[in-house]
């Protein structure tokens, strides 16, 4: 079976053909600016010169009919027809507590994606967006919806309740949920796997750093804790996300700036992080190319953004009673050997000790901790659209 990955954004579509005999990756792509002037369409197919296309689009229907065009194109395409795709598989930011697996969409999972549009307004209307495109332009295949919250819901109420009147939870299922789920599911299990011991019997510490980034403590098989919250906001310092802060805060910036809650929201959200404190840029790579040029500002950022993130590891350590390795991955994990070197930095009481030399590598899977590291340091890239695929087929099944 060949099944097609959607991960539909606000204003973008990110896909991907797999074949799933042998897992192979026959094209990707992403449709970038849809709805805005400008649209462009680059494919990649495996084996085959690259493709760009410049065509502005509507809306998503339309990006996807284009996609559907590109990918049965006799010259750069990877299939013969339409009927080659067995399932088509969503990405969906939340599902609430409604879902902990992958199901199929039907009308039921749908209202469930949209009630949750207060709670995710930046990714489940463009997710579900989507899903409706793909329905109209392919009505007879299975699609099905996998959750960036649904590995979280292991936590127990010690840690996804916050200490709020309890009839908020109960009214607005106001908790923590966490995301980055698909990416923590994928680079745990593998590190399981590279541990040489069974999944259920490993205590691992996930870390995913990216411009938007989270954290993971699994144990048994199962998510014990996880640093986002009932949004994406809280947790680590990120790009532009201020991560966790005293809440008062908001109330007095509110006050102070003159901010209603919309302003206030896109304060926290895309104003904050590295970005607000260094003054530079959200992107660490231009924040650490700051700092070493002598700005101050730029140093302190990268200071308070190791600094969050050494704490969530004590912290998880913790929860765990032990670890057996700490996992780094996404765009930052994967490639910033600096900034892995800075938060391994001084956690040998905890039995975390970085080999600098193992360390020089971006994008591959490798231990980098010494033989003599009771926590093992393992760098994976992640996978998500694999973890998408392997549902989806699982479920077309």
């Amino acid at each position: 079976m060949k099944v097609l990955v959607v991960n539909a954004g606000s204003s973008s579509i990110k896909y991907q053909v797999m074949d799933m005999t042998d897992e192979s990756v026959l094209a990707k792509g992403l449709v970038d600016r849809v709805g805005i002037p400008g649209t462009t369409l680059k494919h990649e197919p495996t084996g085959k010169d690259d493709v760009l296309i410049k065509q502005d689009l509507p809306d998503h229907t339309a990006g996807m009919k284009l996609v559907l065009e590109v990918l049965i194109n006799p010259e750069y395409g990877c299939l013969k027809s339409m009927d080659e795709i067995g399932a088509v598989g969503h990405r969906v930011v939340h599902g609430g507590e409604d879902f902990a697996e992958s199901v199929v969409i039907d009308d039921k999972v749908k209202k469930v994606i949209r009630d949750c549009f207060d709670v995710a307004p930046l990714h489940n209307p463009p997710n579900l967006m989507g899903i409706e495109a793909c329905e109209e332009l392919m009505p007879n295949v299975k699609h099905v919806a996998v959750f960036d919250t649904a590995f979280h819901q292991t936590m127990t109420p010690a840690n996804f309740m916050y200490a709020l009147p309890y009839d908020v939870y109960e009214k607005y299922k106001v908790r923590r949920y966490g995301f980055h789920g698909t990416s923590h599911f994928y680079v745990a299990h593998r590190a399981a796997e590279m541990l040489g011991k069974a999944y259920e019997d490993c205590k691992i510490v996930t870390l995913h750093l990216g411009n938007g980034a989270s954290m993971a403590a699994i144990s048994n098989g199962k998510v014990v804790d996880t640093s986002m919250g009932f949004t994406p906001l809280e947790g680590l310092v990120m790009g532009t996300r201020s991560g966790d802060i005293d809440p008062a805060i908001v109330f007095f910036l509110m006050d102070k700036l003159n901010l209603d809650a919309n302003e206030a929201n896109n304060y926290f959200n895309k104003k904050s992080g590295l970005l607000g404190l260094s003054g530079v840029s959200n992107d660490l790579r231009d924040v650490i190319e700051a700092a070493e040029a002598g700005n101050e500002r730029a140093q302190m950022a990268l200071d308070v953004y190791h600094n969050k993130i050494k704490g969530y590891i004590g912290n998880y350590i913790a929860k765990l009673n032990g670890c057996d390795c700490i996992v780094f991955t996404a765009g930052v994990g994967e490639n910033g050997i600096g900034t892995r070197e800075e938060i391994c930095k001084d956690l040998e009481a905890l039995g975390i000790k970085m080999d600098t030399a193992k360390n020089k590598v971006r994008g591959k899977e490798v231990d980098v901790s010494t033989p003599d590291s009771k926590v093992k340091i393992f760098l994976i890239p992640t996978n998500e659209e694999l973890v998408i695929a392997r549902d989806t087929y699982t479920l077309a099944k």
